[in-house]
């Protein structure tokens, strides 16, 4: 069965025989389609805000909605791009003819040329499946999700909630907010230049914490073994028998390590 997609790119049978497909019209555009454990969906947006919550079953689903005020939704189309590692979805908006916007996993080419229209990208994530919401103009929010979450943004805010001990969270002009439910074992990174870092953790959690922030202040409720020369807006230390790095950095703003309950 062929699948049609936006700007005529087609989408089929994949990974392990799974099947995905879409539907649009000029503002909305959907895609539902199925990810083996331990594969990655990514989503790459430019204006406009992403959210993710928990799939109900196995199946993942993504509504784009578009809208604009000057330029025409219809002109800014959603490509869909499988690969070893999973499958990535973007806004491609309309480029030059000799430098035309591209989606590719972890990146491609995107310049919006002064287009304003708006993509909202909704999700929802299966259990087990990795989600990456990455953003220029706008929000990342992944809540409740029960695999590794990586969320980048330049002009937003991120909010994530996941079940797995795996996360990594940049903005530069918003806060981080994170709330990490599993003890994990990779390294937790969460950054920004302008915003606050808030991060709650299982009381159990063993990590080599690195904080720094120049116009703010750092606050935990772990105990932390401190490492080195103590300085209220640069923190080394460890939190229970170390080992994970947790990393926080933030230039104007506070950070904070909350305690789960």
């Amino acid at each position: 069965m062929n699948y049609a997609m936006v700007g005529a790119v087609a989408a089929a049978a994949w990974l392990g025989g799974a099947t995905a497909g879409h539907a649009q019209d000029q503002d909305r555009w959907t895609w539902s389609g199925r990810l083996a454990a331990g594969k990655t969906l990514e989503i790459r947006g430019i204006n406009g805000g992403i959210s993710a919550e928990p799939a109900r079953g196995e199946v993942i689903e993504v509504v784009a909605e578009k809208h604009g005020r000057r330029s025409d939704p219809e002109d800014v189309r959603i490509e869909v791009v499988e690969h070893d590692e999973g499958v990535t979805i973007c806004a491609v908006y309309p480029g030059s003819r000799t430098r035309p916007n591209t989606c590719e996993r972890g990146g491609g080419r995107s310049n919006t040329r002064n287009n304003d229209v708006e993509v909202e990208f909704a999700v929802r994530v299966p259990r087990g499946v990795a989600f990456e919401g990455h953003n220029v103009n706008g929000d990342v929010d992944a809540i409740g999700l029960d695999g590794p979450v990586t969320l980048n943004t330049v002009n937003g805010s991120v909010r994530l909630e996941t079940n797995s001990g795996d996360a990594e969270a940049n903005t530069v002009n918003g806060g981080v907010n994170a709330v990490i439910r599993a003890i994990g074992t990779r390294s937790l990174r969460f950054r920004t230049v302008n915003g606050g870092i808030t991060v709650s953790l299982p009381a159990g959690i063993n990590a080599d914490l690195e904080a720094r922030t120049v116009n703010g202040s750092i606050n935990t409720d772990f105990p932390v073994q401190v490492i080195g020369r103590m300085s209220p807006r640069h923190l080394t230390g460890r939190i229970g028998q170390g080992g994970r790095t947790l990393d926080l950095e933030t230039v104007n703003g506070s950070i904070r390590l909350r305690t789960l309950p």
